[in-house]
């Protein structure tokens, strides 16, 4: 059996998967910020972080699954300077800052349940870990790697010399050409530890420290919850690519200085979806929900097999028209399987070539072409069923659980129906025809199939 092996963003390879634990994997996925709803870009990285759960556990593993839901101190600029989104997101709803995080927390869960994205083992809130932030940031104090401004406890990323080695940045030349104002930050790859609330204001959202009353910066929530529950050093980090530059960079060196590791053995990162030449950003303005694509009448498997139809390191392009094809694709799929009847024994040799793909970084579009490629041989279909059903607890599209659309029709559609099939075997074709455009226009379509006529929505 080939082994898995997964790109590792910061080695920049391939690499073999070896858990540190035999049998065990520790992954921890960064999670939303509960300002607003996820859009489809945001879901595409939730879904390959969700392949690579259930491609691990295919393998064997024991997966320990830890997600963090950001409700405080992510800003709206990555300068460490801006109104704390979630803040600015509650004037924007008139919600408190806590009710929003509820709303909106709730609101990623049930898209995830939706696409059928299985659930962390721990969910973990920035807002309930304040003290290991707090404990967190002491450290690196005690270290030698912070200093204070006006605005807040600063990591000083010029005290470690691998700063920015994950995104292979050029930090001589950011730090040569940049402007930091005096009183704030003294370099620019310098980020926020934690931020003091402003003088005369008293925020939604703040908490007493050794360093005045404020609240954590958006990086060292994540440095401290991985730790907490996964330990100092784990298996598998992942994020989306843009992560990578400034989130992730900054979590390492935090980890880095506190505890001597770079936090993750693996670091995975899954790719934008892109909309015609622009990525898929809340900041943009418009974005496209989970929720817009069910108005238009998808269902949400339909998103979940289009994602899976490109690999997760390569940016992908959304279209309507893309995703009606693989829609018709999956629907093909889905009818197919419930033909082939009850399942009977899974296909060993199908199976591994299966395998062989996705423990190749996760190669999910290979892997789909091996499921078309079992719908064209001659195995028996109840084998064929077996082994889409083995496969399908990687793919996750529910192959299991589908069931034929009940369509009602009204008994006048029927009523043209039959007379249609008097005109056929009377061979008065040019009726035949008439009656189906009938039929057509109110919103029904004809099938001739050897059992008789089928009517279809």
């Amino acid at each position: 059996m080939n082994p898995l092996q997964l790109f590792d963003t910061y080695e920049r390879k391939v690499r073999i998967f070896e858990p540190l634990k035999a049998g065990q994997v520790g992954i921890y996925a960064c999670g939303p910020t509960v300002y607003n709803y996820a859009h489809i870009g945001n879901l595409r990285t939730y879904l390959f972080e969700d392949i690579l759960r259930r491609v691990l556990e295919f393998n064997g593993y024991q997966v320990q699954h830890v997600m963090n839901i950001t409700d405080v101190g992510h800003l709206t600029s990555d300068a460490d300077t801006g109104e704390d989104k979630m803040e600015l997101g509650s004037k924007r709803t008139g919600m408190t800052a806590w009710q929003m995080a509820d709303f909106y927390g709730d609101a990623f869960k049930a898209d995830l349940a939706l696409l059928n994205i299985l659930m962390p083992d721990v969910w973990c809130k920035a807002t309930d870990h304040i003290d290991e932030q707090i404990a967190f940031v002491e450290d690196l104090e005690t270290k030698g790697y912070t200093y204070r401004t006006n605005d807040g406890i600063y990591f000083n990323s010029r005290q470690l010399s691998s700063y920015g080695h994950l995104a292979r940045l050029d930090v001589d030349g950011l730090r040569q050409g940049a402007r930091v104002q005096p009183g704030e930050r003294r370099f620019v790859t310098d980020f926020a530890l934690w931020k003091f609330s402003p003088p005369g204001e008293q925020r939604q959202m703040e908490w007493p420290s050794p360093w005045g009353t404020g609240f954590p910066g958006w990086h060292i929530e994540c440095s401290a919850m991985s730790a907490k529950y996964l330990g100092d050093f784990f298996d598998i980090h992942c994020g989306g690519e843009d992560h990578i530059p400034i989130h992730h960079t900054n979590e390492i060196a935090q980890t880095e200085a506190s505890r001597g590791t770079r936090l993750a053995n693996f670091w995975m990162h899954g790719y934008f979806l892109q909309m015609g030449d622009a990525k898929m950003a809340k900041s943009s303005g418009e974005f496209l929900r989970l929720a817009s694509l069910i108005d238009k009448g998808f269902d949400a498997s339909a998103y979940r097999y289009f994602c899976m139809t490109a690999h997760y390191r390569t940016q992908m392009s959304f279209s309507w028209e893309s995703l009606q094809a693989t829609d018709t694709a999956l629907q093909r799929l889905y009818q197919l399987s419930y033909d082939w009847g009850e399942p009977g024994q899974a296909c060993s040799d199908t199976l591994a070539q299966f395998r062989h793909h996705i423990n190749d970084d996760l190669n999910l579009p290979r892997a789909i072409a091996v499921i078309w490629d079992m719908v064209k041989t001659d195995l028996a279909d109840a084998d064929k069923k077996a082994t889409l059903l083995k496969m399908d607890e990687v793919l996750g599209l529910g192959v299991a659980d589908w069931q034929p659309k009940t369509l009602t029709v009204p008994a006048e559609v029927m009523a043209l129906v039959e007379q249609r099939e008097q005109a056929r075997t009377d061979r008065d074709f040019a009726r035949a025809d008439a009656l189906r455009t009938e039929v057509e226009a109110l919103g029904f379509q004809i099938e001739d199939t050897r059992q008789g006529p089928k009517v279809t929505g």
